[in-house]
């Protein structure tokens, strides 16, 4: 099987095939006993620890089961599996357009029971307003040149939005108080989406938390990040979009949500944050 054409792609299969190497030398063994030990041609392995070959589950089994290591093998599986969807590039995701992007999450809301979400960037699409929504999508089709869909792709937004009054789902979010001061559209723009954060925040089914400028921090700013059910992550850069679904992976998430949810403050001292920048619109 030829390496896949995505560059990041390559590079999760050469960090798979390094952590089953360091399984191997860590057993003491060579490859050519690791294949006897697993049954197949020393060639394999060859294939494997150089990122050749991607390898199947049953391998990883093998692999690890003959080198004493059977623990790290749902580890290994999972980041295996994940691979080909670790990194997909965001022009192939919107080269239709992006109301197809916005649908394709659908059912994941749906499912989803617990979120966890991070924002550093943009206001969450859980809780945007279709003006906010408008006016970051535009910018994003401008900026890729992506297919003029961008009233379907807000109608869409919105339809997945609706998790949030809808269904037993629970949201615990937590925003970088820049949030709340980048002008994405004009000021009547912001101004309805901060009133929207407000009434929001009164949702029983929401926990919404604003890191102040002025916060004295354990974890530093970091990417925009969600974490599905303890289960799933997808974490975007500006060329792709991660979704990461390894248990050790999702665990190191959890822990910075964690870790960031200790500088926020809620409930009263939160919505002071959002009013305060209301009020910096006028200014």
């Amino acid at each position: 099987m030829s390496a896949h054409p995505s560059s990041s792609v390559q590079q999760a299969r050469e960090a798979i095939a390094a952590r089953l190497r360091d399984i191997r030398l860590d057993a003491g063994l060579t490859k050519r006993e690791l294949a006897a030990r697993c049954s197949w041609h020393e060639s394999k392995s060859s294939r494997i620890e150089n990122a050749r070959t991607p390898p199947s589950d049953a391998d990883i089994r093998a692999w690890c089961a003959a080198c004493g290591a059977a623990d790290q093998a749902t580890d290994l599986i999972a980041a295996n599996r994940q691979t080909e969807a670790m990194y997909v590039e965001w022009r192939r995701l919107q080269r239709t357009g992006l109301r197809r992007l916005q649908e394709s999450g659908a059912s994941l809301y749906q499912r989803t029971r617990h979120f966890r979400v991070y924002c550093s960037d943009v206001v969450p699409g859980f809780l945007q307003t279709p003006g906010y929504a408008t006016a970051l999508l535009e910018s994003i089709a401008a900026f890729r040149g992506t297919p003029d869909d961008v009233n379907e792709a807000v109608a869409a937004r919105m339809r997945r939005n609706s998790v949030i009054r809808k269904g037993a789902h629970r949201f615990a979010i937590v925003l970088e108080e820049s949030v709340l001061r980048y002008r994405i559209g004009g000021a009547d723009t912001m101004a309805a989406q901060l009133g929207h954060l407000l009434s929001t925040m009164a949702l029983p089914s929401v926990s919404l938390g604003v890191i102040p400028f002025r916060a004295e921090r354990t974890l530093w700013p970091m990417a925009t990040f969600t974490v599905f059910d303890d289960q799933r992550v997808h974490a975007d850069s500006l060329d792709a979009a991660a979704t990461l679904t390894e248990p050790g992976q999702v665990d190191l998430y959890v822990r910075a949500f964690h870790g960031l949810s200790q500088s926020a403050v809620y409930g009263a001292a939160a919505r002071t944050r959002v009013t305060h920048a209301l009020a910096a619109l006028d200014e």
